[in-house]
Protein backbone atom coordinates (compact mmCIF):
# COMPACT_ATOMS: atom_id res chain seq x y z
CA UNK A 1 0.00 0.00 0.00
CA UNK A 2 1.01 3.25 -1.34
CA UNK A 3 1.27 6.13 1.66
CA UNK A 4 1.22 9.70 1.21
CA UNK A 5 4.80 10.77 2.90
CA UNK A 6 5.85 14.58 3.17
CA UNK A 7 9.58 15.90 3.59
CA UNK A 8 10.28 18.76 4.89
CA UNK A 9 13.44 20.41 3.84
CA UNK A 10 15.46 19.01 0.27
CA UNK A 11 19.18 19.14 1.45
CA UNK A 12 21.12 16.37 1.38
CA UNK A 13 19.31 14.66 4.13
CA UNK A 14 15.58 15.43 2.84
CA UNK A 15 16.01 14.71 -0.95
CA UNK A 16 18.06 12.01 -0.74
CA UNK A 17 15.70 10.62 1.89
CA UNK A 18 12.63 11.49 -0.31
CA UNK A 19 14.17 9.67 -3.57
CA UNK A 20 14.64 6.41 -1.79
CA UNK A 21 10.64 6.23 -0.09
CA UNK A 22 8.93 7.52 -3.34
CA UNK A 23 10.28 4.31 -4.65
CA UNK A 24 7.18 2.78 -3.03
CA UNK A 25 5.16 6.30 -1.73
CA UNK A 26 3.96 9.02 -3.07
CA UNK A 27 6.61 11.62 -1.25
CA UNK A 28 5.71 15.76 -1.64
CA UNK A 29 9.44 17.37 -0.77
CA UNK A 30 8.54 20.97 0.97
CA UNK A 31 11.27 23.34 1.13
CA UNK A 32 11.25 27.63 1.21
CA UNK A 33 13.59 28.04 -1.93
CA UNK A 34 11.84 28.84 -5.19
CA UNK A 35 14.59 28.01 -7.70
CA UNK A 36 15.37 24.86 -5.85
CA UNK A 37 11.53 23.67 -6.08
CA UNK A 38 11.69 24.70 -10.04
CA UNK A 39 14.85 22.91 -10.85
CA UNK A 40 13.60 19.62 -8.89
CA UNK A 41 10.58 19.54 -10.61
CA UNK A 42 12.55 19.86 -13.96
CA UNK A 43 14.66 16.87 -12.68
CA UNK A 44 17.63 18.70 -11.81
CA UNK A 45 19.45 18.08 -8.38
CA UNK A 46 20.47 21.17 -6.68
CA UNK A 47 23.18 19.32 -4.78
CA UNK A 48 26.44 17.23 -6.37
CA UNK A 49 25.47 13.23 -5.83
CA UNK A 50 25.50 11.04 -9.20
CA UNK A 51 22.22 9.26 -8.08
CA UNK A 52 20.24 11.00 -7.01
CA UNK A 53 20.77 13.03 -10.75
CA UNK A 54 19.83 9.67 -12.38
CA UNK A 55 16.91 8.96 -9.88
CA UNK A 56 15.47 11.82 -9.91
CA UNK A 57 15.14 12.51 -13.81
CA UNK A 58 12.83 9.61 -13.73
CA UNK A 59 11.16 9.46 -10.77
CA UNK A 60 6.99 9.16 -10.98
CA UNK A 61 6.33 9.75 -7.72
CA UNK A 62 8.21 12.40 -6.03
CA UNK A 63 7.26 16.49 -6.21
CA UNK A 64 8.26 19.29 -4.92
CA UNK A 65 6.06 22.07 -3.70
CA UNK A 66 5.95 24.53 -0.87
CA UNK A 67 3.82 24.22 2.62
CA UNK A 68 0.57 23.53 1.67
CA UNK A 69 -2.10 22.40 4.60
CA UNK A 70 -4.29 20.39 2.50
CA UNK A 71 -0.93 18.25 2.01
CA UNK A 72 -0.75 17.87 5.51
CA UNK A 73 -4.12 17.01 5.83
CA UNK A 74 -3.90 13.90 3.73
CA UNK A 75 -0.31 12.82 4.84
CA UNK A 76 0.51 9.47 7.21
CA UNK A 77 3.71 10.57 7.64
CA UNK A 78 6.06 13.54 7.89
CA UNK A 79 10.02 13.83 7.56
CA UNK A 80 11.39 16.58 9.08
CA UNK A 81 14.96 17.27 7.37
CA UNK A 82 14.86 21.01 7.61
CA UNK A 83 18.63 22.40 8.56
CA UNK A 84 20.07 23.37 11.99
CA UNK A 85 23.05 24.66 12.97
CA UNK A 86 25.16 25.35 16.24
CA UNK A 87 24.50 28.68 17.68
CA UNK A 88 27.61 30.24 19.32
CA UNK A 89 25.47 32.93 21.45
CA UNK A 90 23.04 30.21 22.47
CA UNK A 91 25.49 27.34 22.96
CA UNK A 92 22.84 24.96 21.57
CA UNK A 93 21.43 23.95 17.68
CA UNK A 94 19.28 26.40 16.64
CA UNK A 95 16.03 23.89 16.21
CA UNK A 96 13.61 27.24 15.19
CA UNK A 97 12.98 25.58 12.01
CA UNK A 98 11.79 21.77 13.23
CA UNK A 99 10.01 23.13 16.27
CA UNK A 100 7.98 25.57 13.38
CA UNK A 101 7.23 22.58 11.27
CA UNK A 102 6.53 20.37 14.26
CA UNK A 103 3.83 23.12 15.32
CA UNK A 104 2.45 23.81 11.92
CA UNK A 105 1.98 19.82 11.26
CA UNK A 106 0.31 19.18 14.63
CA UNK A 107 -2.02 21.72 14.08
CA UNK A 108 -3.45 20.29 10.77
CA UNK A 109 -2.95 16.66 11.53
CA UNK A 110 -2.45 15.44 15.00
CA UNK A 111 -2.94 12.07 13.65
CA UNK A 112 0.35 12.29 11.79
CA UNK A 113 3.74 10.02 12.44
CA UNK A 114 6.50 12.71 12.50
CA UNK A 115 9.89 11.41 11.90
CA UNK A 116 12.81 13.73 13.04
CA UNK A 117 15.81 13.62 10.67
CA UNK A 118 17.49 16.95 11.82
CA UNK A 119 20.23 17.36 14.00
CA UNK A 120 18.86 18.01 16.95
CA UNK A 121 20.14 18.76 21.29
CA UNK A 122 20.10 15.27 22.94
CA UNK A 123 17.09 15.56 24.65
CA UNK A 124 14.57 17.67 21.77
CA UNK A 125 12.51 15.14 20.63
CA UNK A 126 11.94 14.03 23.98
CA UNK A 127 10.71 17.58 24.86
CA UNK A 128 8.64 17.96 21.59
CA UNK A 129 7.05 14.63 22.72
CA UNK A 130 5.48 16.46 25.94
CA UNK A 131 5.27 20.04 24.69
CA UNK A 132 2.93 18.76 21.98
CA UNK A 133 1.57 15.22 24.30
CA UNK A 134 2.19 13.37 21.15
CA UNK A 135 3.83 9.88 21.03
CA UNK A 136 3.69 9.86 17.58
CA UNK A 137 7.16 12.14 17.36
CA UNK A 138 9.73 9.72 17.13
CA UNK A 139 13.55 10.17 16.04
CA UNK A 140 15.77 8.32 13.08
CA UNK A 141 19.03 10.11 12.78
CA UNK A 142 20.91 9.48 9.22
CA UNK A 143 24.75 8.84 8.27
CA UNK A 144 25.08 10.23 4.70
CA UNK A 145 28.19 11.20 3.01
CA UNK A 146 28.40 13.88 0.94
CA UNK A 147 27.98 13.14 -2.89
CA UNK A 148 26.60 10.06 -2.13
CA UNK A 149 23.70 10.23 -0.25
CA UNK A 150 20.95 8.68 -1.81
CA UNK A 151 23.34 5.36 -1.97
CA UNK A 152 23.97 5.70 1.47
CA UNK A 153 19.90 5.70 1.99
CA UNK A 154 19.72 2.85 -0.19
CA UNK A 155 22.60 0.93 1.74
CA UNK A 156 22.71 2.37 5.20
CA UNK A 157 25.25 0.93 7.60
CA UNK A 158 22.98 0.97 9.73
CA UNK A 159 19.41 2.28 11.01
CA UNK A 160 18.58 3.81 14.58
CA UNK A 161 15.62 4.60 15.32
CA UNK A 162 13.73 6.42 19.03
CA UNK A 163 10.70 6.58 19.86
CA UNK A 164 7.53 5.19 20.70
CA UNK A 165 7.49 1.26 19.96
CA UNK A 166 3.94 1.53 17.31
CA UNK A 167 5.38 4.37 15.43
CA UNK A 168 8.87 2.85 14.84
CA UNK A 169 7.82 0.04 13.79
CA UNK A 170 5.34 1.44 11.43
CA UNK A 171 8.43 3.79 10.71
CA UNK A 172 10.31 0.34 10.15
CA UNK A 173 7.50 -0.68 7.50
CA UNK A 174 8.18 2.04 5.11
CA UNK A 175 11.96 2.20 5.27
CA UNK A 176 13.66 -1.05 5.28
CA UNK A 177 10.47 -1.43 2.12
CA UNK A 178 13.27 0.73 0.06
CA UNK A 179 16.88 -0.38 1.53
CA UNK A 180 18.65 -2.82 -0.62
CA UNK A 181 21.02 -3.77 1.79
CA UNK A 182 21.23 -7.02 2.32
CA UNK A 183 22.24 -7.80 6.07
CA UNK A 184 19.88 -4.40 7.29
CA UNK A 185 21.41 -3.53 11.08
CA UNK A 186 18.05 -2.12 12.48
CA UNK A 187 18.79 -0.69 16.51
CA UNK A 188 15.71 0.64 17.87
CA UNK A 189 16.48 2.59 21.73
CA UNK A 190 14.90 6.03 22.78
CA UNK A 191 14.73 8.95 21.09
CA UNK A 192 16.69 10.74 23.25
CA UNK A 193 19.74 7.69 22.97
CA UNK A 194 19.19 8.00 19.52
CA UNK A 195 19.68 12.06 19.58
CA UNK A 196 23.66 10.84 21.14
CA UNK A 197 23.98 8.05 18.81
CA UNK A 198 24.28 10.90 15.89
CA UNK A 199 26.19 13.63 17.48
CA UNK A 200 29.02 10.63 18.94
CA UNK A 201 29.08 9.51 15.46
CA UNK A 202 30.23 12.70 14.06
CA UNK A 203 32.19 13.41 16.99
CA UNK A 204 34.38 10.32 16.51
CA UNK A 205 34.88 11.07 13.09
CA UNK A 206 35.51 14.19 13.92
CA UNK A 207 38.20 13.15 16.51
CA UNK A 208 40.28 10.82 13.96
CA UNK A 209 40.48 13.72 11.36
CA UNK A 210 42.04 16.24 14.58
CA UNK A 211 44.24 13.12 15.85
CA UNK A 212 45.84 12.70 11.89
CA UNK A 213 45.96 16.34 11.48
CA UNK A 214 47.84 16.14 14.91
CA UNK A 215 50.43 13.83 13.43
CA UNK A 216 50.94 15.89 10.25
CA UNK A 217 51.68 18.80 12.28
CA UNK A 218 54.36 17.20 14.28
CA UNK A 219 55.36 15.36 11.58
CA UNK A 220 55.84 18.63 9.00
CA UNK A 221 57.29 20.54 12.17
CA UNK A 222 60.40 17.86 12.82
CA UNK A 223 61.22 17.08 8.79
CA UNK A 224 59.15 13.42 9.23
CA UNK A 225 57.65 11.36 6.69
CA UNK A 226 54.06 11.73 7.61
CA UNK A 227 53.38 8.93 5.15
CA UNK A 228 55.37 6.88 5.94
CA UNK A 229 54.26 6.76 9.92
CA UNK A 230 50.28 6.79 9.47
CA UNK A 231 50.99 4.26 7.38
CA UNK A 232 52.40 2.15 9.97
CA UNK A 233 49.79 3.14 12.34
CA UNK A 234 46.93 2.62 9.98
CA UNK A 235 48.11 -1.02 9.43
CA UNK A 236 47.07 -1.96 13.03
CA UNK A 237 43.78 -3.50 12.36
CA UNK A 238 42.43 -1.79 15.80
CA UNK A 239 43.01 1.54 14.39
CA UNK A 240 42.41 1.10 10.51
CA UNK A 241 42.51 3.37 7.57
CA UNK A 242 39.61 5.44 7.64
CA UNK A 243 39.78 9.15 7.92
CA UNK A 244 43.67 9.17 8.01
CA UNK A 245 44.56 11.46 5.57
CA UNK A 246 46.04 14.75 6.69
CA UNK A 247 43.80 18.00 5.95
CA UNK A 248 43.18 21.70 6.65
CA UNK A 249 40.68 20.27 9.25
CA UNK A 250 37.03 18.85 9.69
CA UNK A 251 34.53 20.98 7.64
CA UNK A 252 31.15 20.51 6.53
CA UNK A 253 27.69 20.22 6.58
CA UNK A 254 27.44 18.40 10.37
CA UNK A 255 31.61 17.65 11.88
CA UNK A 256 31.91 21.27 13.47
CA UNK A 257 28.15 21.88 14.56
CA UNK A 258 27.90 18.62 15.91
CA UNK A 259 31.05 18.21 17.94
CA UNK A 260 30.09 21.89 19.60
CA UNK A 261 26.22 20.73 20.00
CA UNK A 262 27.67 17.36 22.08
CA UNK A 263 30.36 19.84 23.90
CA UNK A 264 27.06 22.21 24.89
CA UNK A 265 25.53 18.79 25.94
CA UNK A 266 28.75 17.90 28.47
CA UNK A 267 27.28 21.28 30.24
CA UNK A 268 27.33 19.36 33.84
CA UNK A 269 29.69 15.31 33.05
CA UNK A 270 33.06 15.77 33.54
CA UNK A 271 34.80 15.63 30.51
CA UNK A 272 38.33 16.42 28.25
CA UNK A 273 38.07 15.14 25.27
CA UNK A 274 35.51 16.58 23.44
CA UNK A 275 36.48 20.47 24.18
CA UNK A 276 39.85 19.05 22.94
CA UNK A 277 38.63 17.75 19.79
CA UNK A 278 37.01 21.32 19.09
CA UNK A 279 39.99 22.80 20.20
CA UNK A 280 41.70 20.95 18.11
CA UNK A 281 40.30 22.06 14.70
CA UNK A 282 41.19 25.67 15.36
CA UNK A 283 44.74 24.74 16.69
CA UNK A 284 45.40 22.65 13.26
CA UNK A 285 43.89 25.99 10.95
CA UNK A 286 46.11 28.62 12.94
CA UNK A 287 49.26 25.86 12.60
CA UNK A 288 48.78 25.61 8.86
CA UNK A 289 48.14 29.26 8.17
CA UNK A 290 51.11 30.89 10.09
CA UNK A 291 53.21 28.15 7.97
CA UNK A 292 52.11 29.89 5.11
CA UNK A 293 52.35 33.44 5.99
CA UNK A 294 56.13 32.82 6.81
CA UNK A 295 56.41 31.42 3.64
CA UNK A 296 56.27 35.00 2.62
CA UNK A 297 54.03 34.61 -0.46
CA UNK A 298 53.45 37.65 -2.57
CA UNK A 299 49.97 36.03 -3.64
CA UNK A 300 48.36 32.69 -2.21
CA UNK A 301 45.67 31.00 -4.70
CA UNK A 302 42.92 28.97 -2.94
CA UNK A 303 42.36 26.14 -4.97
CA UNK A 304 38.53 25.34 -4.45
CA UNK A 305 36.64 25.82 -1.18
CA UNK A 306 34.93 22.04 -0.98
CA UNK A 307 37.19 19.89 1.13
CA UNK A 308 36.96 16.98 -0.96
CA UNK A 309 37.02 16.43 -4.60
CA UNK A 310 32.82 15.42 -5.91
CA UNK A 311 31.63 17.63 -3.41
CA UNK A 312 29.81 21.45 -3.66
CA UNK A 313 29.54 22.00 -0.24
CA UNK A 314 31.27 25.11 0.91
CA UNK A 315 29.91 25.52 4.73
CA UNK A 316 32.34 25.78 7.83
CA UNK A 317 35.42 24.45 5.05
CA UNK A 318 38.52 24.38 6.71
CA UNK A 319 39.98 25.99 3.93
CA UNK A 320 38.08 29.16 4.82
CA UNK A 321 40.05 29.18 8.26
CA UNK A 322 42.89 29.41 6.29
CA UNK A 323 42.06 32.23 3.96
CA UNK A 324 40.88 34.59 6.70
CA UNK A 325 43.90 34.22 8.73
CA UNK A 326 46.24 34.54 5.72
CA UNK A 327 44.25 37.78 4.90
CA UNK A 328 44.47 38.85 7.81
CA UNK A 329 48.24 39.28 7.71
CA UNK A 330 47.53 41.65 4.62
CA UNK A 331 48.45 38.83 2.17
CA UNK A 332 47.04 39.13 -1.43
CA UNK A 333 44.63 36.22 -1.75
CA UNK A 334 42.86 34.59 -5.00
CA UNK A 335 40.38 32.11 -5.32
CA UNK A 336 39.78 29.82 -7.62
CA UNK A 337 35.89 28.08 -7.17
CA UNK A 338 34.37 27.30 -10.76
CA UNK A 339 30.85 26.29 -8.51
CA UNK A 340 30.81 29.83 -7.10
CA UNK A 341 28.84 31.95 -9.48
CA UNK A 342 29.95 35.31 -7.51
CA UNK A 343 33.34 37.13 -8.46
CA UNK A 344 34.67 37.81 -4.90
CA UNK A 345 34.54 35.59 -2.03
CA UNK A 346 34.75 37.88 1.33
CA UNK A 347 36.78 40.27 -0.34
CA UNK A 348 38.88 37.70 -2.43
CA UNK A 349 38.33 37.69 -5.70
CA UNK A 350 37.36 34.51 -7.68
CA UNK A 351 38.77 33.82 -10.82
CA UNK A 352 37.06 31.77 -13.48
CA UNK A 353 40.30 30.89 -15.89
CA UNK A 354 42.28 28.42 -14.19
CA UNK A 355 45.51 29.33 -16.04
CA UNK A 356 45.01 32.84 -15.19
CA UNK A 357 44.75 31.68 -11.35
CA UNK A 358 48.09 29.69 -11.85
CA UNK A 359 50.02 32.56 -13.24
CA UNK A 360 48.87 35.09 -10.68
CA UNK A 361 49.11 32.67 -7.85
CA UNK A 362 52.97 31.98 -6.58
CA UNK A 363 51.98 29.70 -4.14
CA UNK A 364 48.64 27.54 -4.48
CA UNK A 365 46.74 26.09 -0.96
CA UNK A 366 44.38 23.31 -1.88
CA UNK A 367 43.31 20.70 0.75
CA UNK A 368 43.20 17.69 -1.96
CA UNK A 369 45.62 17.66 -4.62
CA UNK A 370 43.95 17.64 -8.25
CA UNK A 371 45.67 16.61 -11.50
CA UNK A 372 44.86 20.43 -12.66
CA UNK A 373 47.65 21.37 -10.66
CA UNK A 374 50.44 18.58 -11.67
CA UNK A 375 51.87 21.57 -13.92
CA UNK A 376 52.36 23.94 -10.78
CA UNK A 377 52.77 20.92 -8.22
CA UNK A 378 56.05 22.93 -6.77
CA UNK A 379 54.08 26.10 -5.75
CA UNK A 380 51.39 23.83 -4.11
CA UNK A 381 50.85 23.73 -0.48
CA UNK A 382 48.79 20.70 0.41
CA UNK A 383 48.53 18.10 3.30
CA UNK A 384 47.26 15.71 1.27
CA UNK A 385 49.92 12.64 1.76
CA UNK A 386 48.11 9.99 0.23
CA UNK A 387 46.81 11.90 -2.85
CA UNK A 388 43.43 11.33 -2.23
CA UNK A 389 39.88 12.51 -3.11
Amino acid sequence: MKRDILVFGLGYVGLSCSLLLSDHNNVVGIDVDHKKIDEINKGKSPIKDDLIDQILSSSQNFTASHFDPNDVKKADMAIIATPTDYDPITNAFDTENVESVIKDIIEINSNIDIIIKSTVPVGFTKTMQLKYASDRIIFSPEFLREGSALHDNYYPSRIVVGGNEAQVTEYLKVITKSVRAPDLNVIRMSATEAEAVKLFSNTFLAMRVAFFNELDSYGLEKNLSVENIISGVSTDPRIGRGYNNPSFGYGGYCLPKDTQQLLANYTIVPQNLIKAIVEANATRKEFLANKIINMRPKCVGFYKLAMKEGSDNFRASAIQGIMKRVKAKGIPTLLYEPLLDERHFYGTENVSDLDHFKSRSDLIVTNRMNNELNDVSDKVFTRDVFNEV
